[in-house]
């Protein structure tokens, strides 16, 4: 397991090196030109017949690919949080929910034709609106969640702490190879369909099982009530991101507000309250 907590730290410092930040921002800059290229070429059908009719006749299907691309790379900066800490790995979450919502609100304007005309665009608009607020709640959300953490370290034994984060790691690499295989599934997609799969959705959904995996390893180190039960909490949180992913809007964004308002609350009363149940446990002990 020490092996592979080192590999982790190797993929995690080339991840997070200025180099390969360079690199993500010309090639989402290039995805986006050549995006935009490639749509006005099939608009004028200068692309032949067949791709003329399969590629989007909407430029807004690029912006829709640009943050589709940035997407996939905060789902990667997640899976190295999850090495992090629990509660960090939820906030990322909650995070790419809130870009997810945005994309959502170009994607509903990429199936207008243009020029846009309001009354086919009415509908469009009020999932807009819908989408945009509820990034916006989760934004907000977000500031309240993140200033109640403490980061409090799950045992007071340095040998566990580090046995602990090493598990992590390895479920983290775990993860970034699921990560991989859905890309590649997703890749797939585009060129066979010229549609992706349903990529976010799928990787939520191996977030609740990693989620789960967490709070059992986390047993082994701390058998603390409060502990499982926040640990616990921020994996039914995940749920309601993966049920908000799979529903239409405005459940989209009524879902993910709900999530992060039971984050909060669990978050709250578990500073607010755990020096009594720590308290409370000693005396038992």
């Amino acid at each position: 397991m020490n092996r592979l907590a080192r590999l982790f730290d190797v993929l995690q410092a080339a991840f997070d090196s200025p180099k390969h930040r360079r690199v993500l921002s010309w090639g989402l800059v290039s995805a986006f030109v050549g995006a935009l290229g490639v749509i006005e070429l099939a608009r004028l059908g200068w692309l032949g017949e067949r791709w003329s009719a399969a590629l989007p006749r909407n430029h807004f299907h690029a912006i829709e690919l640009a943050f589709y691309l940035l997407l996939a790379y905060e789902v990667t900066s997640l899976t190295f949080a999850i090495a992090r800490s629990v509660s960090t790995a939820a906030g990322k979450q909650f995070e790419i929910f809130s870009l997810i919502l945005l994309r959502r609100s170009f994607e509903a304007f990429a199936e207008l034709d243009e020029p846009i005309r309001w009354p086919q665009a009415a509908e469009a608009v009020w999932h807009m609106v819908s989408d945009a607020v509820g990034g916006l709640l989760l934004f907000v959300g977000l500031g309240f969640y993140t200033a109640l953490q403490r980061h409090r370290p799950l045992s007071d034994d340095a040998n566990d702490r580090e046995r602990f984060i090493a598990a992590k790691k390895v479920i983290a690499l775990l993860l970034i190879g699921t990560l991989a295989v859905l890309a590649v599934r997703s890749g797939w997609g585009v060129v066979t369909q010229l549609h992706p799969t349903s990529f976010f959705e799928a990787f939520y959904t191996v977030l609740i099982f990693a989620d789960v995996l967490v709070v059992l390893i986390s047993i082994r180190y701390s058998t603390s009530y409060h502990a499982v039960f926040r640990n616990s909490g921020l994996a039914v949180a995940t749920v309601l991101l993966r049920l908000a992913l799979s529903s239409p809007p405005p459940w989209t964004s009524l879902l993910g507000v709900a999530g992060i308002v039971f984050a909060i609350g669990l978050t709250a009363a578990y500073e607010r309250f755990l020096p009594v149940l720590v308290r409370a446990e000693r005396r038992e002990g």
